[in-house]
């Protein structure tokens, strides 16, 4: 098979879709090939990506020609599944590109990101940018030209923040002139507008049609209407140790941006960071993780279930096997080795796919 054709899907003779590039905490984006080899065999035609992240494996679903229903909990990325999954033809051209980027006369632009994250993650000159680009994308109607933008200004965002996250006030990390063992201080430095039309372009080479129905939800995963042949469950992550991923603490500062009005309602001003006030998650919780795979075992049990997972999390490989069991006859486990993420500390850890009919 030539190198990164999985990857790909031609929708047109001169045109390749191919899913964009991600610095996502925990995405899934390299791996996705190797589930859809797993799973490949089942045979199933509606499936739902019921924690979809960056939506790389609902692409990969999309990209096989399946029916997918693409869900996260988090409206910035319920952004990428609509960009991404559900929408099927509609690009940003350059005309609406440099709209976006250049400042409106008859717009009343508001300071929200100046007055509230100075000297936190990005400079003043790009804070103002930030609200200047937010409040024009929010004059987009048609809802996946808005994703696409969206989509593009988290990119955006997130390539420029050291560790690619908002999980605490450093912006001096960037500015500071010392030799660094990490991160880039070109990619850092190099201007908002240049990466917005970089992940512009990555957004709208991402689109195509494959024939299929798909959507984007925004709900509780046990919540989601509907039944499917197949569902992918790829929930956050508690270590062996207790320590849970949040990913809404990890990118709060992009979930802000989804609710740009109501922003500062829900900050936790007691935080150096502006992060969001918290909300619990039984996902993040390890005293109610088992209750909670239960539940989302108990609702999807008619259907083929998929659980990404690592092999020193909570609940532990077995605990999450029985648990399956309880629900489903036959279980299969496949274990990728050791696969590293980014930033994590654990070279034992494996990555475990089990398989539920």
């Amino acid at each position: 098979m030539p190198k990164n054709v999985a990857h790909q899907y031609t929708f047109a003779p001169d045109l390749i879709a191919k899913f964009p590039s991600t610095r996502y905490q925990g995405s899934k984006v390299k791996l996705a090939d190797w589930i859809w080899e797993q799973i490949s065999g089942l045979g199933f035609t509606t499936c739902l990506d019921a924690f979809g992240g960056t939506g790389a494996m609902a692409y990969r679903l999309k990209q096989a020609g399946k029916r997918v229903a693409y869900n996260d909990l988090l409206r910035f990325n319920y952004h990428i599944g609509l960009a991404l999954i559900e929408n099927k033809q509609v690009r940003l051209d350059p005309q609406e590109v440099d709209w976006l980027l250049n400042r409106r006369t008859q717009i009343d632009y508001p300071r929200f990101i100046q007055d509230n994250f100075h000297n936190i993650y990005f400079t003043d000159e790009e804070n103002a940018w930030l609200d200047q680009t937010i409040t024009n994308i929010r004059q987009l109607t048609d809802p996946y030209k808005f994703a696409l933008a969206f989509f593009a200004l988290c990119q955006a965002c997130i390539i420029k923040r050291p560790y690619n996250l908002f999980h605490r006030k450093n912006l001096y990390i960037r500015q500071a002139e010392v030799e660094r063992s990490f991160g880039n201080k070109t990619t850092w430095d190099r201007p908002f507008e240049e990466w917005f039309r970089v992940f512009i372009g990555e957004a709208n080479q991402a689109v195509f049609d494959n024939g299929q129905a798909n959507r984007a939800l925004n709900v509780d995963a046990v919540d989601i209407p509907g039944e499917y042949d197949l569902v992918y469950i790829d929930t956050p992550y508690i270590s062996g140790r207790g320590l849970a991923v949040d990913y809404l603490d990890f990118y709060h500062f992009l979930e802000g941006l989804t609710i740009y009005d109501e922003w500062g309602e829900h900050i936790d001003h007691n935080s150096k960071h502006r992060r969001l006030k918290r909300q619990p998650s039984e996902w993040t919780d390890k005293k109610r993780i088992h209750s909670a795979f239960e539940r989302l075992f108990q609702r999807y049990q008619n259907s083929i279930i998929v659980v990404s997972y690592r092999s020193d999390g909570i609940p532990s490989e077995e605990e999450l096997m029985s648990l399956l069991k309880r629900y489903k006859q036959n279980v299969r486990v496949e274990h990728f080795g050791q696969y590293k993420y980014v930033l994590s500390k654990n070279s034992k850890s494996k990555e475990v796919l089990l398989i539920g009919t």
